[in-house]
């Protein structure tokens, strides 16, 4: 087993990552923003690969969101700033939250089915 680098190293190392992932954050909110320009300038979705295109770039707007999740998750929880945040253990499975589950499952079900509804109403 290896001995842990010195402090002014480890202190190096730690802001060097730090900056990667501030860059790289940087860098996916700048390409969420550019996509997001692409789709509203790509005008009705009804003409020939609009529809397509603006698929493609919703697809890479979630996946850069995701990126982003994960590089916050990485720089709170983990190396090289140490676990920050400790999750709570999860509670017992009981009547009352299975109850509450099954309710909010059958409102988002109710608004999904009415917004599928207009939206063929609409168009």
């Amino acid at each position: 087993m290896s001995s842990p680098p010195p402090a002014p190293d480890l202190r190096r190392l730690r802001a060097r990552v730090l900056a990667i992932y501030d860059t790289v954050t940087v860098l996916m909110l700048l390409g969420i923003a550019v996509l997001i320009v692409y789709s509203i300038e790509l005008g009705p979705l009804t003409s020939p690969g609009a529809e397509q295109s603006f698929g493609i770039a919703v697809s890479l707007m979630f996946l850069m969101a995701a990126l982003i999740f994960h590089l916050v998750d990485r720089t709170y929880r983990a190396w090289p700033l140490g676990r920050r945040i400790h999750p709570t253990p999860p509670g017992p499975v009981t009547l009352a939250a299975q109850t509450r589950f099954l309710k909010i499952l059958v409102v988002a079900i109710a608004a999904a089915a009415i917004a599928y509804i207009l939206g063929g109403l609409i168009a």
